[in-house]
C-alpha cells in the first residue's frame, strides 16, 4: 500500500511539473512544427544544411528539456527523467555540429537513436501520468511515433536523402502538433486542479 501511495505522489508531481512548464511543451511543439515547415519549404536543401538544422533542433529541444528538469529538481524526485531526455538531445545536437561532414548513413543513425531514446522516455512519462491528466495518451502516442520513426530509420538506412528529409519533416510536424495539443491539455488540467 505504501508503494502505491509513493507511486501516486510521484505521478502527481510529474503532472505538476508538466503543468508548471506547460509552455515548454508548447514551445517544443512549435519548434518542431517550424522545423517541419522549413524542410518542406526548401526541398532542395543540402545534406549539410539538414545536419545543421537537425543539430539546432535537437540542441534546442535538449536545452529546453534540461532547463525544465533543472528548474524543478529540488521539488521533484523524478526530475532526472526530463534531464536524461534533454541531455540526449543536447548530445546528439553537439555531435552533429562537431562532425558536420558526417555521412548520410551516420546521420540517419544519430537521428534514429535520438528518436528511439526520446520515444521510450516519452512513453515512460505517459504511463506515469495516466491517472493524473486526461490526454496523457498524446504523450504516449508521441513517444510511440518517435520509437517507430527511429526503428524505421534503422531498418531502411539506404533511403534517399530527400525521402529522409520528407520523413523527418512529417515526423517533426506530427510530433509538434501532438506536443501543442498536450501542452493545452496539461494547462487545462492544471487550471481545473487549482480551481478545485
Amino acid at each position: 500500500m505504501i508503494a502505491t501511495t509513493s507511486a501516486d505522489a510521484i505521478t502527481e508531481r510529474i503532472g505538476e511539473v508538466l503543468f508548471e512548464k506547460w509552455w515548454v511543451l508548447l514551445l517544443r511543439g512549435l519548434v518542431s512544427i517550424a522545423f517541419a515547415v522549413l524542410i518542406w519549404m526548401q526541398p532542395a536543401i543540402t545534406l549539410k544544411a539538414m545536419i545543421i538544422l537537425f543539430g539546432a533542433f535537437a540542441l534546442v529541444d535538449g536545452v529546453l528539456g534540461v532547463w525544465s528538469a533543472f528548474s524543478s529538481r529540488k521539488d521533484r524526485n523524478n526530475w532526472w527523467v526530463l534531464m536524461l531526455w534533454g541531455l540526449v538531445g543536447i548530445g546528439i545536437g553537439i555531435i552533429t555540429f562537431v562532425a558536420p561532414a558526417v555521412t548520410a548513413l551516420a546521420l540517419l543513425f544519430y537521428i534514429a537513436i535520438w528518436a528511439i531514446v526520446t520515444g521510450v522516455l516519452e512513453i515512460i512519462a505517459a504511463v506515469r501520468l495516466r491517472k493524473e491528466i486526461q490526454g496523457e495518451w498524446l504523450l504516449g502516442l508521441a513517444g510511440l511515433l518517435s520509437l517507430v520513426f527511429g526503428i524505421l530509420l534503422i531498418m531502411h538506412p539506404g533511403a534517399g536523402v530527400l525521402a529522409v528529409l520528407w520523413l523527418v519533416a512529417a515526423y517533426a510536424l506530427i510530433l509538434g502538433v501532438l506536443m501543442v495539443i498536450l501542452a493545452f491539455k496539461v494547462r487545462g488540467w492544471g487550471a481545473k486542479l487549482k480551481a478545485a
